[in-house]
């Protein structure tokens, strides 16, 4: 019998299409999950769920390079190995590596003919575990110019698997990223559910069909949210017959609401701020509980 918690991961196929709202509600609705935030790209969910940070971690992924300048003699072999650019000349006649272009390949390192280049792990930012108001939660900060997000979203995701068994929730909620690249991947790899939120557009159109695929290769259930469904009925329309040909269910249609805006400078999830959307949100958590 299987004993994993059921995992939700809530995707879109680009930024903007209230994915996080979405998700920061259904959180509020289920009183009874752990949350995580695996778009660590550009997380947002604490905006709204205001987290109070009880672990920190440093998040350490590949390495890069460092030149000791009391051995660099200023040779150049590095510079003129290196294809990034990121060996810069300092005023000295030596050498530096500069962090946000080095790729970590230590050509430098291994051709450096005095030994004179560390290659350290790289801190890529940090990742924290924090209580909310809905529930505990799993987050985590990328470093500016920092990469390997997806392995970041892998590390999230495991530590939200490790919370869930330690205070026996047997629901998760995860805010994922935009797209189809590898943090999407990271992910949605394993989960129970992937809700795919999209809007009424014919680039919507376009990138659900592309997400569902992903869904579908990796053989995970996909469920389809259309946010403001209701300022174009008729790609609405389409938009389900999309889904239904590529094996996904419509199970929420939210309509467009001024108000969601106010909800959200007030820190609000949509459902606490009892806005005429929270309603069209409610009803959707009722058909995800039961799916």
């Amino acid at each position: 019998m299987d004993n994993r918690p059921r995992e939700i991961v809530v995707i879109s196929g680009k930024g903007g299409t209230g994915k996080t709202s979405i998700s920061a509600s259904l959180a509020y609705l289920s009183k009874d999950c752990i949350v995580a935030d695996c778009d660590v790209d550009a997380a947002d969910l604490y905006l709204l769920l205001r987290p109070i940070s009880i672990e920190k971690h440093d998040f350490y992924s590949g390495h890069i390079a460092e030149i000791n300048q009391d051995k660099c003699t200023g040779c150049g072999t590095c510079k003129a190995l290196c294809r990034f650019d990121a060996i810069k000349e300092n005023n000295n006649s030596k050498f530096s590596v500069e962090p946000a272009s080095c790729e970590g390949c230590k050509v430098c390192v291994e051709f450096c003919p005095e030994n004179a280049i560390d290659f350290p792990e790289r801190l890529c930012g940090e990742w924290m575990r924090s209580e909310t108001r809905v529930g505990f939660m799993v987050h985590a900060k990328l470093g500016i110019a920092a990469e390997n997000s997806g392995k970041l979203v892998a590390l999230i995701r495991g530590e939200t698997k490790k919370l869930a068994q330690e205070k026996g929730k047997n629901l998760i909620i995860i805010d994922g990223p935009p797209g189809v690249g590898c943090p999407v991947i990271a992910s949605v790899t394993g989960a129970t559910d992937v809700l795919v939120v999209t809007e009424p557009t014919l680039s919507g159109i376009h990138d659900l069909e592309r997400v569902l695929s992903l869904a579908n290769h990796f053989r995970i259930k996909p469920l389809v949210c259309i946010n403001k469904f209701d300022i174009n009925p008729e790609m609405s329309e389409k938009i389900e017959s999309v889904a239904k040909d590529l094996d996904a269910k419509v199970i929420g249609k939210i309509r467009y609401d001024k108000l969601v805006t106010k909800a959200q400078i007030e820190a609000k999830t949509i459902v606490e701020a009892d806005i005429p959307s929270s309603q069209d949100i409610i009803d959707m958590w009722e058909r995800l509980k039961s799916n």
